[in-house]
């Protein structure tokens, strides 16, 4: 066996390998000083080791399965602004309009590049809602996999308000699900940072949504590009959708003791400062009203 071919054709397709097993690089660029022939015969079980703790941290969760969970999100965000841009009940003006269009083709992106990822192994679209169809009311059968129409948000296609409201938790729990599934992907830096790559595109629309939001005034006045507390939206019926983004505790610090301008930094800014993640039951079990499964 000859170690140094080994590390040389790994090094080909794998750049970052002698960073995956820092701080062990001495080991490796070391291991023609062995001499004895107890030492070479160990050779194999030891670069064996480190080969296992370079590629062998597996997810918990398989990546395939992560990337189709992001899928039947995005199909589900995809839907929602194709079927709003569509609705001849939402009136928007040109501004809110353009920027809705923008979204939708992000969110159109997303899941074309997903299922570019996934092929066959891509769960499909007519898997979700009934036969495909979503419940944009909120209002779906989970035990006959019916749509309804008759969920809390009945005039979600009808009224821009209440559209509006219903995009900023689905964007805002867009960057919750994403940030929670960082760590599995872990393992493959290439699926990682297209993850990331999207994830940073969901908190924009977040933020844009949130800022339309508040440029129409009523329920959403007060409305700011970022979270402050937990469920902000003023629609007390996604309050789930918001649970735990009221932590002011991160990495075992309280943040309301830190130094902020002129005083410590107040809870609404330590929450403010803040995303934290969802877990994949948690943000199933918060959008399968709408038909994801």
């Amino acid at each position: 066996m000859n170690l140094l071919n080994i590390i040389e054709e790994i090094n080909a397709v794998d750049p970052e390998f002698q960073d995956r097993i820092s701080p062990r690089r001495a080991a490796i660029k070391n291991i023609t000083s062995f001499g004895s022939k107890v030492a070479l015969a160990a050779l194999p079980m030891a670069f064996s080791t480190l080969l296992k703790k370079a590629y062998g941290q597996t997810a918990t969760v398989p990546v395939n399965d992560v990337l189709n969970y992001a899928l039947k999100l995005e199909y589900l965000e995809a839907a929602f602004y194709n079927a709003g841009v569509a609705a001849a009940g939402l009136i928007f003006s040109t501004a809110e309009r353009a920027a809705l269009v923008t979204i939708q083709n992000h969110e159109n992106a997303h899941v074309n590049f997903l299922k570019g990822i996934l092929g066959t192994n891509a769960v499909a679209q007519t898997s979700q809602g009934q036969n495909g169809n979503y419940d944009f009311t909120g209002g779906f059968n989970t035990t006959t996999n019916t749509v309804t129409g008759t969920g809390q948000f009945t005039t979600v296609l009808t009224d821009s308000n209440t559209y509006l409201a219903v995009a900023q938790a689905f964007e805002d729990t867009g960057v919750r699900a994403y940030k929670g599934q960082a760590a599995n992907l872990l393992g493959n830096q290439v699926v990682l940072t297209a993850a990331l790559n999207i994830h940073s595109v969901e908190a924009r629309h977040a933020a844009a949504v949130r800022g339309l939001r508040r440029a129409r005034g009523g329920a959403g006045a007060s409305t700011k590009p970022w979270i402050t507390g937990a469920n902000d939206t003023g629609i007390a019926a996604v309050n789930g959708n918001y649970a735990g983004e009221d932590n002011i505790v991160q990495g075992g610090v309280n943040i309301t003791t830190l130094a902020g301008v002129g005083a410590n930094i107040s809870v609404n800014a330590a929450t403010e400062s803040f995303d934290e993640g969802l877990t994949m039951t948690q943000t199933v079990d918060l959008v399968k009203i709408f038909g994801v499964r």
